[in-house]
């Protein structure tokens, strides 16, 4: 399995001035590439690719050795790759009819990564191994950078990369040939409904509170924000409002990442095979607001409710149980969640009165009465079961 791994830096004042430094340069080296591709199209109607730029790369170190000159070749071929992917994304989605997105120049904020494709080529994981109490990440142009490793590094580091969020740093290892971690099997099945009164509600009646991160800190990030708006653009003191705001955001970012590394945990400790829906969650929090010539109906609810399912953190949530019951050999079904909390689990009627309240399901043929999110995972169980079996069949 491929797998990465997120570590907290401690590096010395001046290691992360020269981090800052590098992300710098490399985000003019992608300013300029880009440039480069745009310049040459419009005015010659050439097409600059991923390799021309690359065989310039030593002509500009060789003209530029205190800045350009000083960081990893391996790491500035990274960053002319990443806008090679940029190009190549927005040309597919010209072909697909989809909103094209052509790629934008960066600025300070917007970008915070630079990697290092191979793991020994300007980099080094566990640069002292005979540190007695530390472990040391080495970069080109920077040194020996001190990580905070809260845990072990399985398989083989593969590449490195350093990310800046807020005022800190971590170093990003992606692990190849990382082994499973089998469970026990437990004989145990279940479906679950997502939520946002509850974040997972399972066929077996247990709920799993959500903790709402983004409400709880609604109050300091208001004032916050509010804060940064009465400061003056390019001053001081709003650069500090900025990172306030920011440093509140990451917060509750790990908050949810934490509570989403916990559910899914438990789910896969006590489950063989687990169904969910299918959620198409950038779909289903697409704003109502509607144009001026034809405006949206309900838009302040709706609103309040794409806050809550994104506060509930559904998309984070899947991505990690996904990753968690790979590694521990459990069975992960997505199944199609039309009709799911509509249809009674008893005697299969489906009707949009069967759902009486958010909570309460009655249905109108037999009368059967459960939990309307208990009912949606047992649907969603026999849903996953019968695929599981149609699959199994072919």
């Amino acid at each position: 399995m491929r797998r990465s791994l997120k570590f907290l830096l401690r590096p010395t004042a001046r290691q992360a001035a020269a981090l800052a430094q590098c992300l710098a340069d490399h985000r003019e080296l992608y300013n300029a590439a880009l440039e480069h591709r745009r310049t040459a199209y419009h005015k010659a109607g050439v097409t600059i690719r991923y390799g021309d730029q690359s065989a310039e790369l030593k002509h500009i170190r060789a003209d530029d050795p205190d800045g350009q000159g000083r960081w990893s070749f391996s790491s500035q071929q990274a960053t002319l790759r990443r806008l090679d992917k940029a190009f190549a994304a927005f040309f597919r989605r010209v072909k697909n009819g989809d909103k094209p997105g052509y790629p934008r120049f960066k600025g300070r904020g917007w970008f915070d990564t630079v990697e290092w494709p191979k793991d020994g080529d300007g980099c080094r994981w566990d640069s002292q191994p005979h540190h007695p109490a530390a472990i040391f990440v080495r970069l080109q142009g920077i040194g020996h950078v001190r990580v905070h490793q809260h845990r072990r590094v399985p398989g083989t580091v593969k590449t490195i990369s350093v990310k800046r969020e807020g005022s800190r740093w971590y170093v990003v290892l992606s692990c190849d040939e990382v082994p499973m971690e089998p469970l026990p099997a437990t004989g145990a099945v279940a479906g679950i409904d997502m939520g946002v009164t509850c974040l997972v509600t399972t066929s077996d009646g247990e709920h799993l509170a959500n903790p709402r991160h983004l409400a709880t800190c609604a109050d300091r990030l208001a004032a916050a924000q509010q804060e940064l708006a009465r400061k003056r653009r390019g001053s001081k003191r709003r650069r500090k409002g900025v990172a306030r705001v920011a440093a509140l955001h990451a917060k509750v970012r790990r908050q949810r990442l934490d509570g989403a590394h916990k559910a899914a945990l438990a789910l896969v400790r006590d489950y063989d095979v687990i169904a969910h829906e299918d959620l198409r969650i950038a779909n289903m929090t697409r704003s109502a607001s509607g144009t001026i010539e034809q405006p949206g109906t309900n838009v302040a609810a709706k609103s309040g409710l794409n806050r809550s399912i994104l506060d509930a953190g559904w998309g984070v949530f899947l991505q990690v149980l996904a990753h968690k019951a790979e590694s521990a050999g459990r069975k992960l079904i997505a199944v199609n969640p039309a009709g799911t909390s509509r249809t009674c689990s008893r005697c299969g009627h489906c009707a949009r009165k069967n759902r009486v309240t958010q909570a309460e399901f009655r249905c109108t043929a037999c009368g059967h009465t459960a939990h309307a999110d208990i009912n949606a995972a047992i649907n969603i169980l026999r849903a996953g079961l019968a695929l599981r079996q149609a699959v199994e069949a072919a």
